[in-house]
């Protein structure tokens, strides 16, 4: 697989692996197979890694760290810290406050089983505590040694400016695919150019709904978040099937799948951008790897452009919007 470059110095394949869905959210897990399809992403090419100490709780740390136990100088780890979570699963709320996200960082390092953290994430905006402190608390852990990168995650544009001027912020990772298109409108991905940050694009293939293969809320396991999702839901579910038809007519069109093409179109917005496609399947996995190959022509890009275009998508991202774009 090709690589891209992460800000200035970041260097990690031109897909990563979201792994969140391997310990929660996404219905059933099969950690055999969540550690099988992190191998296989590796013999593919994939070395860019994402995970998070709220994915589990904890436990999606553990599982990643297992996995790569062994292959530590061959691939990029990110995490994130901020959305705090209780042993038990229960919500504590969003923390930036500096003395957790010392604390955090040292929980993270011992899961991960790692002596550091190549890209380390605030996951959502804390309200309460003056963005200046968290990334200051961030740049000391990049002074101590224990992360060499920094990152944000859903952070606004007048918050990315103040904490890419406390220390240099490398990645901004927040939703982006052809049904998530608020980067292009809402200023994000204009500011993270002009400083010079990588775009990590999470949720690239529409939490799976991009793929074709949800036709009914009743596909989704009863204890799937996806369920309870404002866009899979009522008539927003419905609108929202209509766009996946459109996806599909071009994508056949093409000769790949629908969720290759909505690969191909993120990777098509620039080299400094990164999508991480969520799995934890292996058959999934090379479906979309292989998207790394498909070229989409100006002509194509302009009809995707046409039938789904910035705002087309029905309903919220999440059921509640306030920790987003702070």
């Amino acid at each position: 697989m090709r690589t891209r470059t992460l800000g200035h110095n970041l260097v990690v394949s031109a897909q990563g692996l979201g792994c969140m869905g391997m310990s929660e959210y996404y219905g059933p897990r099969d950690e055999d197979e969540s550690i099988a399809t992190i191998h296989r992403a590796l013999d593919l090419g994939i070395t860019f890694f994402d995970t998070a100490d709220a994915y589990g709780p904890f436990t999606n740390e553990e599982l990643v760290g297992r996995a790569l136990a062994g292959r530590r100088d061959q691939v990029v780890i990110a995490t994130k810290f901020g959305n705090q979570r209780a042993a038990d699963g229960s919500r504590l709320g969003v923390n930036g406050r500096p003395e957790y996200v010392r604390s955090a960082c040292d929980a993270s390092l011992g899961r991960l089983g790692v002596d550091h953290i190549d890209l380390y994430y605030q996951h959502r905006v804390d309200p309460a505590t003056p963005i200046e402190e968290t990334v200051g608390a961030m740049a000391e852990l990049v002074t101590a040694g224990k992360v060499r990168h920094l990152g944000l995650s859903e952070a606004a544009p007048a918050t990315i400016r103040r904490a890419h001027a406390v220390h240099p912020i490398t990645a901004l990772q927040t939703e982006w695919s052809l049904w998530t298109r608020d980067p292009e409108t809402d200023g994000v991905l204009a500011t993270v150019r002009e400083l010079g940050i990588g775009f990590v694009a999470y949720s690239p293939l529409g939490r799976g709904f991009l793929s074709g293969a949800i036709r009914s809320p009743e596909d989704l396991a009863g204890d799937d978040f996806r369920r309870f999702n404002p866009r899979f839901q009522g008539d927003n579910f419905t609108k929202n099937l209509q766009l996946v038809a459109r996806v599909e007519e071009i994508a056949a069109a093409k000769g790949v799948t629908p969720s290759q093409l909505a690969l191909a179109w993120v990777l098509a917005q620039g080299p400094d951008v990164v999508p991480i496609p969520g799995t934890k399947r292996r058959s999934y996995l090379e479906e979309n790897a292989a998207a790394d190959d498909i070229v989409l022509t100006a002509e194509e890009l302009e009809r995707i452009d046409e039938v789904l275009p910035p705002g087309s998508g029905a309903g919220d991202r999440y059921g509640d919007m306030a920790p987003v774009h702070r």
